[in-house]
């Protein structure tokens, strides 16, 4: 039978710090936050302006978000003329249904972005054609030296190595998205490239947020096998 130590003989412990709040990170998350919001009710102001009939408010709703539509229809079709056309139909379709989006229900970026992804699901059906993803060349901060969106998806942590083989690996990367499978892909989109949350993913693709997680981890792990694939050819 162990018997315990007197009191007095136990061997005294450091008293445990209390952890340091993270106070920055909190701030810059509600910067962020209140950022979003603030995006999300002038969108809605502007669509309401523009169902009553405000031609300049189209304007400008249609200047502000057309990188947005053009961005996601280039990603999903990785042509530009492609790109051009659906972003044309794109805004045919919002200015049709417009009256549809409730502010209430969510932001206007979810709503816009479900209507152009169900519009390029509707013609990926129709064409039946494999879609390339994304031409990855954009850097996400819109400088010419600024990383890309292939760079980070294959790695975040910067190197000259990436630098230097920045075009290679691009082309690797968007062999590789053509290969995975249409559910897959546009939800590692979605994620990696179009910053989405989970959430906001889930009201897209109309399905539950687990089953967003599973896409996605799955559609990362064919994306690796694919491009290990890839470097041992070019190898």
């Amino acid at each position: 039978m162990t018997r315990s130590l007197p009191e007095e003989l136990e061997p005294q412990r450091e008293p445990s710090l209390p952890a340091k709040p993270r106070q920055a990170e909190m701030t810059q998350t509600a910067a962020e936050r209140a950022a979003s919001q603030a995006e999300q009710k002038a969108l809605a102001e502007l669509a309401s302006r523009c169902l009553a009939g405000d031609a300049a408010a189209w304007e400008q709703l249609a200047r502000t978000q057309h990188r947005r539509i053009y961005g996601i229809c280039y990603r999903f079709t990785g042509s530009q003329s492609d790109a051009e056309d659906m972003t044309q139909e794109a805004f045919l379709k919002v200015y049709r249904n417009l009256a549809s989006f409730d502010p209430a229900k969510g932001g206007f970026t979810t709503w816009l972005t479900t209507l152009t992804r169900n519009l390029l699901v509707d013609n990926y059906r129709r064409s039946r054609m494999e879609r390339a993803s994304d031409s990855l060349d954009e850097t996400y901060d819109g400088e010419d030296d600024g990383p890309s969106k292939a760079e980070r998806l294959a790695d975040d942590r910067p190197s000259q190595e990436h630098h230097v083989s920045g075009l290679e690996l691009r082309a690797q990367i968007q062999e590789a998205l053509k290969q995975v499978s249409p559910e897959l892909r546009e939800a590692v989109i979605l994620r990696d490239l179009e910053d989405m949350d989970y959430k906001e993913i889930a009201e897209v693709l109309g399905v539950p947020q687990g089953t967003v997680k599973s896409r996605i981890s799955r559609g990362r792990s064919e994306l690796a096998r694919l491009l290990k694939r890839i470097e041992g050819q070019v190898m």
